[in-house]
């Protein structure tokens, strides 16, 4: 399966412009050290002391906090000159309190996980011009952060089309934990790619959960946590005649896991963020596939950087091409999803890479 290699094997070598950093002395030092493109300088193979920021969800979300904490701590291992940590955030209330924490901790580095802490990092970044933070899924709001954003319309087409082959029921779904950016990129891909699914094969798959073309509408949890919810409003699509459906929801996706189960086999899922196989793998044998991020990778980049003695600068944007999201093995569905559906999709890949698919969400990275 070709644009599955393509996504594996590109995964191993995202190259960020990022950072490198030292201890606090050598990083006030720095300042006045300039390399190409703007990013200052450190002594390389320095101590680094490296702290996140998780937001809500919890460290062992099966998603994003749990991908990027995994990140983080493969740096420290494959460098054992890293030193990592992270404070977890029950609401949004502990944004502020959990960067300025950090920032008066000694961080040489702070990985802000989440746009939703945007402003929250803005201000301190702003207040605190000689630390260095990186943000995920956010651009750079001031000179010392660094954004790391990924195209996961991108991904979510390919998701939204192969659902679009599989159902048997000519209905499938998707919801998320809130209306955000980060998630309704997700969707907008999804859903997108049921459409281009439609145009090419003169189908009407029907999408519950999402419009485009209605941004304001679509089903939300306004959870990232709350299984329960997320269990309700799986089974709410399956009643509707849903049979496969895409949670972008963190943690909360995993009450759809509880949805398929209790199904009786009318009910497969496809996850998010992560490979759903291997960080859900109670709920594997229902995932036809996972719409990834390539957390865990960008983060390891930015710290191999980090480490070699330069701090970024600006924004890195992961697309299929850099193997910053992509489809994952389809595991046990391998032998059950046709070879035309697979070939189908390489060429869908090949052909957005090109530019020749155009995904129009407006949540996608500028």
């Amino acid at each position: 399966m070709r644009h599955v290699a393509k996504t594996l094997a590109a995964m191993g070598a995202i190259a960020l412009i990022a950072a490198g950093c030292s201890s606090k002395a050598d990083d006030n030092a720095s300042d006045d050290n300039t390399a190409a493109g703007g990013a200052t300088t450190a002594a390389a193979g320095a101590k680094v002391k490296a702290c996140m920021v998780l937001d809500t969800g919890g460290v062992d979300d099966k998603s994003f906090n749990q991908a990027s904490w995994d990140g983080l701590q493969a740096a420290a291992k494959t460098n054992p000159n890293i030193t990592p940590s992270y404070v977890a955030s029950n609401s949004s209330n502990d944004y502020t309190p959990n960067l300025t924490a950090q920032t008066s901790a000694g961080c040489d580095t702070i990985i802000a996980v989440g746009g939703l802490m945007a402003d929250n990092v803005k201000k301190i970044a702003t207040a605190n011009p000689n630390q260095h933070y990186a943000e995920i899924d956010n651009s750079s709001t001031a000179d010392n952060v660094y954004g790391l954003e990924f195209n996961t319309a991108q991904g979510g087409f390919l998701g939204g089309y192969l659902a679009a082959a599989m159902t048997k029921t000519g209905t499938v779904g998707t919801w998320g934990g809130l209306n955000i950016p980060p998630v309704t990129i997700y969707m907008d891909g999804f859903w997108e790619g049921v459409q281009y699914y439609n145009q090419q094969n003169g189908k009407s798959i029907k999408v519950l959960g999402w419009d485009e073309k209605n941004p304001k509408g679509g089903t939300f949890a306004q959870s990232f946590t709350d299984q329960n919810k997320g269990k309700a409003l799986t089974e709410a699509m399956v009643q509707q005649g849903a049979d496969i459906v895409f949670p972008v929801a963190g943690g909360a996706g995993l009450g759809a896991g509880a949805a398929a189960e209790a199904s009786n086999g009318k009910l497969n899922l496809i996850w998010v963020d992560t490979d759903g196989y291997e960080s859900a793998a109670q709920y594997g044998k229902y995932f036809i596939t996972s719409v990834t991020k390539g957390l865990s990778q960008s983060v390891q980049d930015y710290m191999k950087q980090v480490s070699s003695g330069t701090f970024p600068t600006g924004n890195w944007v992961g697309t299929l091409q850099n193997g910053g999201t992509g489809l994952a093995p389809f595991h046990d569905f391998d032998s059950k999803v046709p070879q035309d559906v697979k070939d189908a999709l390489s060429k869908v890949t090949s052909d957005i890479e090109s530019g020749a698919i155009k995904i129009t969400s407006p949540s996608q990275p500028q």
